[in-house]
């Protein structure tokens, strides 16, 4: 497994961002990424088929977070909207100690979620909910550290949905790229007006891919979300905080 040369680039590329990867988490990202294939074929996990592609697009983009915040230690992590588990999962592979969530709406995806982490025999909480529904359970609202997410939506819907998940002084990371800088800049309001605040990004790029930039936005968590958000979905799309 380790004499792979496209995992020891994702062990190089892990160094720059301050990982040590041993050659058994390698081969739990070999195992990962053999399962998604073979799930793949019957439901829809990923667009990405080309095994070299998704090392690098998956596992190691979401590494990249270690380059936004600090995991280490007893650290809560929700990540919303996983879909096939990134960036949430990687990340704990890579940092054990993690205390991780991976939440998502479509219980296949949440099905798959579970399989693999007994497979990889990683202690994660994967629970199938709504994020704006989730949070009303006792115990969730602003209970971890981080949230993340990677999913397709504009900041301002993922702020609503996010950031109610994170305790004060804890931060909401947004992944998206250099691109959507007049988008992250429209969400300072919103941001504001959900308890948070834009604190900085930080920029990367991946090995294929040099030209196009990355970005992870840092929204630091500073007073609690007001209770009246998250609203119902239908209406954080009909009518998004601006």
């Amino acid at each position: 497994m380790t004499g792979d040369s496209t995992l020891n680039k994702l062990q190089q590329s892990a160094t720059a961002f301050g990982l040590a990867l041993s050659a058994r988490q390698l081969e739990q990202f070999e195992a990962y990424w053999t399962y998604l294939s073979e799930r793949n074929q019957v439901m829809n996990l990923t667009a990405i088929t080309d095994r070299d592609e998704a090392i690098e697009k998956h596992f190691l983009d979401s590494l990249a977070l270690v380059g936004a915040a600090d995991f280490v230690g007893k650290c809560r992590l929700i990540d919303i909207g996983t879909g096939a588990g990134f960036p949430g999962l990687p990340l704990k592979i890579a940092i054990p100690s993690l205390k991780l969530t991976l939440l998502d709406s479509l219980a296949k995806r949440v099905t798959f979620l579970e399989e693999i982490c007994q497979k990889l025999d990683l202690n994660v909480e994967c629970v199938h909910a709504r994020a704006e529904e989730w949070v009303a359970k006792p115990g969730e609202r602003e209970n971890y550290d981080y949230a993340t997410s990677r999913a397709v939506a504009d900041l301002n819907i993922l702020l609503e949905l996010c950031l109610p998940y994170v305790k004060v002084g804890g931060a909401f990371l947004a992944m998206k790229t250099a691109n959507a800088a007049e988008e992250i800049a429209n969400a300072a309001n919103v941001a504001k007006t959900l308890g948070g605040e834009i604190e900085t990004h930080y920029d990367y790029t991946l090995p294929s891919t040099p030209e196009i930039q990355r970005r992870i936005v840092i929204i630091r968590k500073t007073t609690p979300t007001p209770k009246q958000y998250p609203r119902r979905f239908a209406k954080i799309q009909k009518e998004p905080l601006k």
